[in-house]
């Protein structure tokens, strides 16, 4: 912290350093040996300080739910600058980021939307559609990650793979592919390049001339859309 740091993020990082605790016993639980608890600590607080300075309450993002996006980036961007990972822990951690960068986006989006779903069969269904578009995330950023190339090619599954799995794994990929294509033209170019490229999501936004608020937006919606097309539904 900083001697120059206003009292307003001195309050809000104060105010949820708990919130570092939680989320590092949970990733801790996720990647077992490949992180200390006390480096995880360390990382979440430097997330949540950063997430303290730049947070805008005028945009009507809740502190904690911001703060639980960038504390949990932070400490899955420390484990991976911190060590060289297992693949399986690579995975787990990108699987992680999908996971988290739906919900991100959902809270986003949530913002100009209309009131909540009045009743409780609509507020299940929207749970299970956003639980849903979170799972598919986590599938498509495992599938893609086992099939990817050094140069960021998409090439062949994991060397580790049983015979079958690796079929299974081509097979669900090839699914994913056909079905990014079959998305509106910038939401395919975000997913496809950050996905199967490759590439980091920031950079892609970036290339795209999106803001990181737009481009996680763009993102959830871009997921939902495969989520249905997956499970056969239509948009």
């Amino acid at each position: 912290m900083s001697q120059a740091d206003s009292p307003e993020t001195l309050e809000r990082f104060h105010g949820a350093l708990e919130l570092v605790d939680v989320l590092a016993r949970k990733i801790r639980r996720t990647v077992g040996a490949a992180a200390a608890l006390d480096d995880l600590l360390s990382f979440g607080r430097e997330g949540l300080l950063d997430a303290a300075r730049k947070y805008d309450p005028n945009r009507g993002v809740p502190f904690r739910a911001y703060a639980t996006f960038r504390v949990r980036g932070a400490m899955v961007d420390g484990i991976r600058a911190s060590a060289r990972l297992p693949r399986r822990i690579h995975d787990k951690l990108r699987a992680l980021d999908a996971a988290g960068r739906v919900s991100e986006g959902a809270s986003e989006d949530a913002l100009g939307a209309a009131p909540p779903p009045g009743t409780a069969a609509d507020a299940e269904r929207a749970l299970d559609a956003h639980l849903a578009a979170m799972a598919t995330a986590m599938v498509v950023g495992l599938v893609a990650q086992s099939a990817h190339g050094e140069d960021g090619e998409v090439t062949s599954v994991d060397g580790g793979d049983s015979p079958e799995d690796a079929v299974g794994k081509a097979e669900l990929l090839e699914v994913v592919r056909r079905s990014i294509d079959s998305l509106p033209a910038d939401e395919a170019t975000l997913v496809r390049r950050h996905y199967l490229e490759g590439e980091r999501f920031d950079h892609v936004a970036a290339d795209l001339g999106l803001s990181k608020s737009w481009a996680s937006r763009l993102h959830t919606r871009a997921i939902s859309r495969l989520s249905k097309r997956l499970r056969g539904e239509d948009d």
